[in-house]
């Protein structure tokens, strides 16, 4: 007998990076080493890197890919089966950078040695002041430019670099160069890929005294070049209205802040996820209260009934397909 799906909570998958910081375990209490380089919290994963494992109901300790194997349409929703099979199509993270991430890049669909490829967004959930990320390149650019640059070692100077604050959102396309810099806190909604191509890393060395190996020759065959403005993602901040940050064919994410309001989801032919970015959210199962803090995430079946959420004063994302 298939058990009834509800919504979902999972443990966080922790990754340690070389520019990882503390910000996950002290605002969010995620990890137990409070000394630990926490650069990710993997949300909703379903790779083999990291795969999802309920944390409570009557399918805690399952993994989110035996649930989907399951019964596809009822997790993921008829449309998104039917396209992407017993696959969760999404990877769910919060990113917290002490340091400047590589300037890096992702393949398309196309252009992946997996067949799938990484286009993702950005929301910036705290930022120190002055810190910037990197969004595609000065005007001008192209592979012959660029290749200079690499020979030259100047490889910085032919970055877009942009300050941001809280609230700040951005579509990075498979293709576009691209770097998290240090002192920022953020939501990432991507493809379920982690095939990363490292263009620069500003001769940093490891744990092991070795400098991270690029992948140059990689990153050359998949790096859009041309001058667009697109990754800036505008949206009206009002309260109490859901507003779009991007739909996409592989994702789609709305803003929500919530004030004294209530705001009921009924979707049932995608799967949603919620992003708590600031705030407590309390939601409805069954008659039981329950509640999410800023960095926890939510994974509601299509085939669950109508969910009433609620808040005083919460900033959310809802991502679905």
């Amino acid at each position: 007998m298939k058990t009834k799906l509800y919504p979902l909570t999972f443990e966080p998958i922790l990754k340690e990076k070389i520019w990882g910081g503390q910000k996950l375990n002290n605002r969010f209490n995620k990890g137990k080493d409070a000394h630990a380089k926490v650069g990710e919290s993997w949300e909703i994963a379903d790779l083999e890197e990291g795969q999802s494992i309920v944390k409570e109901g009557a399918l805690k300790g399952k993994e989110l890919t035996e649930i989907i194997a399951e019964n596809p349409e009822a997790l993921l929703g008829k449309k998104v089966a039917e396209r992407f099979g017993k696959k969760f199509p999404l990877l769910i993270k919060f990113i917290d950078a002490a340091k400047d991430l590589s300037i890096q890049v992702h393949p398309s669909d196309a252009t992946s040695p997996t067949g799938v490829g990484k286009t993702e967004m950005w929301y910036i959930m705290q930022a120190d002041e002055g810190a910037k990320i990197t969004v595609g390149f000065k005007p001008d650019m192209s592979r012959e430019v660029f290749e200079k640059h690499i020979e030259n070692n100047t490889v910085e100077d032919a970055m877009d670099m942009h300050e941001v604050n809280h609230g700040d959102s951005f579509f990075i396309n498979a293709g576009r160069i691209h770097a998290i810099g240090g002192g920022v806190l953020l939501a990432e909604i991507q493809q379920t890929s982690d095939v990363t191509y490292r263009v620069y890393d500003y001769n940093r060395k490891d744990d092991n005294g070795e400098l991270r190996e690029l992948h140059i020759e990689e990153s050359k065959d998949v790096l859009d070049y041309k001058d667009t403005k697109d990754f800036n993602l505008e949206y009206p901040r009002a309260s109490n209205e859901v507003q779009t940050l991007k739909h996409h064919k592989y994702f789609k994410t709305d803003w929500l802040h919530l004030k004294d309001k209530s705001h009921t989801l009924d979707r049932g032919d995608s799967f949603t996820i919620i992003m708590v970015v600031s705030g407590t959210l309390n939601y409805k199962v069954d008659q039981h209260q329950r509640s999410l803090s800023a960095g926890q995430t939510l994974l509601i079946p299509a085939a669950c009934d109508k969910i009433e959420l609620e808040a005083k004063d919460c900033e959310l994302l809802e991502v679905y397909l």
